[in-house]
């Protein structure tokens, strides 16, 4: 609670309100600080107040055997997971905590962690939460509690910027590549005000907006976009700026889309890959959906492996349905507990990855050293089978 008075006087927060749920970000090991701070409060018997999920580890507990690290290099890690256990958190180990039983509810106060999460949160679902760092967010899970500023309140949430998109055909179809590239787009443009977007077509599912916040989330600073006619507190203009003219109109067009996912991309067509990586943020039930019978038209035992990062709970309804079992031969390689581009999981790192996430490819040069291609789910899995990129369109 010092932390955290502390912490809401920095920020300029007059009192702290209660909250219904939180999100810890800090199981990813990062250094001994990350695992002395929980240490601490383990030793002094604390305990979460309110549900409490967590968010990826840097190990998949679940397959260990896909980790190429050392097991010296592992033990603080795993211990860091086990710790916040022992606060009471819950070991789902997923950077998607709303496609669990813990999904918050429009309006509800929360504390959430990672950035894509925390996107999600207050766009989609139109639950409230700042963008919490590492032990902070914890500080709110211990106390129950958290300051009454920004995304907590009315007037930061309405938008500020407006995005048009123009110039695209009437017929135009949600997709991958459209939903990822507008998510890059305004995040880099929007600063630290509140976007709103306008022409997108409606989604299917929760998906593309997940791939556009955590895009969004990835190249800016976006904590909350609104959508017009999609998410929940945009359901016209003038709801979602309040009735107030935006500060600034811009457009996005399909050149624009175009140069934006050339620039998530290091290679050409046809360039071999070594790996495709899907599920980042991880993949839902609807995903799953999606991809397997893509995968029914590769013949088994060929191709390039295809690493999907999923949620435990998702994967326990997978392998409870027996879904799974008859991908064995086609290089599918689950991944649980955390994801691709942070830990050293891909078999060789020395060629280019296929993804159809935003994130991934953002973070995953820097991070892993590898070369990106950037598609839409079904070219994943095209050039999978083919061993090259292969993409049907560029927008």
């Amino acid at each position: 609670m010092q932390i955290l008075t502390a912490f809401s006087r920095a920020v300029g927060a007059e009192a702290l309100l209660d909250i219904t749920q939180a999100h810890i970000d800090g199981c990813l090991y990062h250094g001994q600080v990350s695992l002395d701070f929980v240490e601490r409060l383990v030793a002094s018997g604390g305990r979460v107040r309110v549900p409490t999920t967590l968010n990826v580890g840097a190990i998949d507990l679940i397959h260990p055997e896909l980790i190429r690290l050392t097991s010296p290099v592992q033990a603080p890690a795993r211990r860091l997971m086990k710790a916040h256990e022992e606060l009471g958190c819950e070991p789902s180990f997923t950077c998607a905590p709303y496609q669990t039983r813990f999904r918050p509810s429009f309006g509800d106060q929360i504390a959430w962690g990672e950035s894509n999460a925390i996107v999600f949160a207050n766009s989609v679902i139109g639950a409230r939460t700042n963008r919490y760092g590492d032990f902070i967010d914890l500080c709110c899970a211990m106390t129950g509690r958290a300051p009454a500023w920004g995304l907590h309140l009315n007037g930061p949430r309405l938008g500020q910027v407006l995005f048009q998109l123009v110039g695209f055909p009437a017929s135009l179809e949600p997709a991958d590549g459209l939903y990822v590239a507008v998510g890059l787009l305004v995040g880099s443009r929007s600063g630290d005000r509140i976007p709103v977007i306008d022409g997108l077509p409606a989604p299917p599912n929760d998906d593309l907006l997940k791939a556009l916040g955590a895009a969004a989330a990835s190249s800016g600073a976006v904590g909350l976009f609104h959508a017009v006619g999609i998410t929940p507190e945009a359901a016209t203009l003038r709801d979602a700026f309040g009735g107030r003219p935006p500060e600034e109109t811009t457009t996005i067009t399909p050149a624009d889309v175009t140069r934006a996912l050339q620039q998530l991309s290091t290679v050409a067509d046809g360039t071999p890959i070594t790996a495709v990586c899907l599920g980042t943020p991880h993949f839902s039930r609807d995903e799953w959906n999606r991809l397997m019978p893509l995968l029914r038209q590769v013949a088994p035992g060929r191709g390039i492996p295809i690493y999907v990062n999923t949620g435990r709970a998702t994967l326990s309804d997978l392998d409870r349905e027996g879904l799974l079992a008859e991908f064995r031969d086609h290089n599918l390689v689950v991944v649980t507990d955390t994801c691709t581009y942070l830990t050293p999981i891909l078999e060789r790192m020395d060629g280019t990855v296929m993804t159809n996430s935003g994130k991934w490819a953002h973070y995953a040069p820097g991070n892993l050293g590898v070369q990106v291609a950037f598609g839409d789910l079904e070219d994943c899995v095209v050039s999978a089978a083919a061993g090259c990129v292969v993409r049907s369109r560029w927008w």
